[in-house]
């Protein structure tokens, strides 16, 4: 598999969220790829994976994710991000997010969200 550019891979992983195609999601996921959002049990596989992000989208009227700040080493990307998260009807909620990716043959292997869920909600309801 010929190398890829880790940081560009990883905003353009970033950007697909945008879509809300969770599909589109599959091919930068490493078939054993697990995602452990902070305060939830791992999931592990890429088909539950997008099977998570498709009923994530199911629940939000839009949704707008951004790259602010991002760090590679090697196969590690770590990046602040803002979700940005609307109810349907409700107003778009900045919810920021430390994101950490280690990737493995040109997937993600490992992916970890870290947010504050308490914070995330009151934002979500305001």
């Amino acid at each position: 598999m010929a190398a890829i550019d880790n940081d560009s891979f990883i905003r353009d992983f970033v950007n697909t969220f945008n879509s809300k195609n969770a599909a589109a999601l599959g091919p930068y996921l490493a078939d054993d790829v697990v995602f452990h959002n902070y305060g939830d049990n791992p999931i592990k596989g890429r088909d539950k994976v997008v099977a998570l992000w498709r009923g994530v989208f199911g629940n939000f009227e839009q949704i707008k994710f951004e790259t602010v700040h991002q760090a590679v080493t090697g196969d590690v990307v770590i990046a602040e991000q803002i979700h940005g998260l609307a109810l349907p009807g409700g107003k778009l909620a900045p919810v920021m997010n430390m994101a950490v990716y280690e990737l493995r043959d040109g997937r993600i292997a490992e992916w970890r969200d870290y947010t504050n869920p308490v914070y995330a909600a009151s934002l979500l309801q305001a």
